[in-house]
C-alpha cells in the first residue's frame, strides 16, 4: 500500500535536463514555489497508455487547467532526459513540462518507486497525480496497489472534476468523417484544443453512406453532433465557438 503525502512538502530534488543550449536543471523549489502545479508521474515514456491517454489528455485540458488556476502541469517520470525530450517531441505536447527523474530520487522520496523487473524496465514509478500548491501536496490521486498498469484515478478528467467539477465537460460530442478529409482533421483539432472529448464516426467504416445520409441529412463531412444538435461542418464548428 503506497502513502498519500496530502499536506506534505514535495520533496526537494534537482532535475538534470537538456535543452538547446545544454546541460541545464530544474530543482524542487524552481517548479513548485509561488505557483499552483499539477504533477502527473508513469511508468515510462513511450509505453501504451501513457502516450495514448494520460499525457494527451492532460495536454487537451491544459487551458482549462490554466483558467482554474494551475501555473504548469509537469510529467515526472523515471527515465533520462534525452527520452523525455523524445517522447515530448513524438507527442507534441507542448502544454505540458517534461521532468526526468532518471535517477528515481525524487519518486523514491514520495514512496511511489516500484520495481518493474519483470518486465526489464528496473525502478520505476507508480502511476499518480498531484495537486501542488507552493510546495504543498493539496490532493494525490494514487492508482490502486493492483497488479499490472492499473489506470482508473490519476487521468486529467478526475483532476479538473477535483479541481472545478462545473469545468468537466457534461456534453456528447460525435464527429462523422472521412480519412484524409482536411475539413475532418481541422474540425476535430478545433475539438481537441478546446479539451473536448469526441467519439469519431467513420463514413464506410462505422457507418455506411445510407445510414450517415439518413442521421445528417447531409452528403458531406465533417458533420458534428453535440448533445444530439447537428451543428454542421468545420465552419460551423468554428462559428459555434466562436
Amino acid at each position: 500500500m503506497f502513502t498519500n503525502k496530502e499536506t506534505q512538502q514535495v520533496p526537494n530534488t534537482t532535475f538534470p535536463i537538456i535543452t538547446a543550449d545544454g546541460w541545464a536543471s530544474r530543482n524542487s523549489d524552481e517548479i513548485f514555489a509561488n505557483k499552483t502545479v499539477i504533477v502527473f508521474s508513469l511508468p515510462g515514456a513511450f509505453t501504451p497508455t501513457c502516450s495514448s491517454s494520460h499525457l494527451p489528455r492532460y495536454n487537451e485540458l491544459a487551458k482549462k487547467f490554466s483558467a482554474n488556476g494551475v501555473d504548469e502541469i509537469v510529467c515526472i517520470s523515471v527515465n533520462d532526459t534525452f527520452v523525455m525530450n523524445a517522447w515530448a517531441q513524438d507527442k507534441d505536447a507542448a502544454n505540458i513540462s517534461f521532468i526526468p527523474d532518471g535517477n528515481g530520487d525524487f519518486t523514491e522520496a514520495m514512496g511511489l518507486l516500484v520495481d518493474k523487473k519483470e518486465i526489464g524496465f528496473g525502478k520505476r514509478s507508480w502511476r499518480y497525480s498531484m495537486l501542488v500548491k507552493n510546495g504543498v501536496i493539496e490532493k494525490m490521486f494514487i492508482e490502486p496497489d493492483l497488479p499490472g498498469d492499473p489506470f482508473e484515478v490519476s487521468d486529467a478528467d478526475t483532476m479538473l472534476n477535483y479541481i472545478n467539477p462545473e469545468a468537466v465537460q457534461s456534453q456528447e460530442i460525435t464527429i462523422f468523417s472521412k480519412p484524409d478529409c482536411p475539413f475532418c482533421k481541422k474540425a476535430k483539432a478545433l475539438l481537441t484544443s478546446q479539451g473536448l472529448k469526441f467519439e469519431e464516426l467513420v463514413v464506410g467504416t462505422d457507418v455506411n453512406t445510407s445510414m450517415f445520409r439518413a442521421i445528417t441529412n447531409s452528403d458531406t463531412v465533417p458533420q458534428v453532433f453535440i448533445d444530439g444538435k447537428n451543428i454542421g461542418g468545420s465552419e460551423d464548428l468554428a462559428a459555434y465557438f466562436g
